[in-house]
């Protein structure tokens, strides 16, 4: 077993998920934990009964876990871990699932016990859903999880990380704090913001205007609302806690934006044909990869 207690806070779509996984996959945790937040929340997990326990505190989940994740919004890490740093065993793999990883450090690290290890890490992978209902054990299955190790952590910890992540079938690599925050500034939290943008864009059109655009959307707008459909407190704590790194993408996109807008005023076609085929060139790089 990778873990004997493992205790997963949050059991959403990410926390639900890996509790699935964990169940159906031998090897991977010979007792699965959870602790949601609310009550309706906890009852619907023993509903559906993918997890062995479920606690009705935050001391009660993580007593005597050997390894402990959080997979709630990263604005609330530093008061959950000020709740469960007393009862952490010693020896005891603190991880995640945020995807910020430089407030992880910042909110986890002053309050971690001695002899408890922390492991941050972030599965790249997701849906718009959100609750209990939402999980399923596929989720990871060839989506890539970014573990951004400490100095100082035994490397037989972050092995136990990698393990519970390659058993979930992701594709694990390992980066820096401060790299992992800026790449995926630009990968997934600007995507998400400029989904929420023309979202509340369309949303504030005449009233006429506003119907027409629902009605007749094409698929690109529908892919926006996909994004644009996603959990509000994660998204909002994810941009507030990214802050410096969203900004810097969020200039050079404006930038980049501005000069394509300038390209279709004046006419300037080879630009803008350069702008689409390179648009269509990180495409085919994402189906080569399988990630599309």
């Amino acid at each position: 077993m990778i873990f004997e207690r493992l205790c997963i806070i949050g059991p959403g779509l990410i926390g639900g998920s890996i509790a699935r996984m964990a169940r159906e996959k031998g090897g991977v945790a010979r007792h699965v934990i959870t602790f949601a937040a609310s009550e309706a929340s906890r009852a619907r997990v023993r509903e559906l009964g993918f997890a062995d326990e479920v606690a009705d505190s935050l001391a009660e989940a993580v007593r005597g876990a050997d390894g402990v994740i959080l997979c709630i919004p990263v604005g609330a890490y530093a008061a959950v871990m000020a709740q469960i740093a007393p009862y952490l065993a010693e020896g005891c793999i603190l991880t995640d699932a945020g995807s910020t990883k430089g407030s992880v450090v910042r909110d986890l690290s002053p309050l971690l016990p001695p002899g408890v290890h922390l492991v941050p890490a972030h599965p790249m992978a997701g849906t718009e859903y959100s609750g209990p209902d939402s999980g399923f054990a596929t989720l990871f299955e060839g989506r890539y999880c970014i573990i951004t190790p400490l100095e100082g952590v035994p490397p037989e910890a972050v092995a136990k990380v990698r393990a519970l992540w390659e058993a979930a079938g992701s594709l694990v690599e390992t980066m820096d704090v401060a790299t992992h925050d800026k790449v995926v500034a630009m990968v997934s939290h600007l995507p998400h913001l400029i989904a929420f943008t023309i979202c509340g864009t369309a949303d504030d059109l005449a009233e006429e205007t506003r119907e027409a655009v629902l009605k007749f959307a094409a698929s690109g707008f529908r892919d926006f609302t996909r994004i644009a459909a996603s959990d509000v407190a994660m998204w909002r704590d994810v941009f507030l806690n990214n802050r410096e790194a969203l900004l810097e993408m969020l200039a050079r996109f404006t930038e980049d934006a501005h000069a394509l807008g300038r390209a279709v005023r004046y006419g300037e076609t080879e630009f803008i044909e350069d702008r689409i085929s390179r648009g269509r060139s990180i495409r085919r790089g994402l189906i080569e990869r399988k990630q599309a």
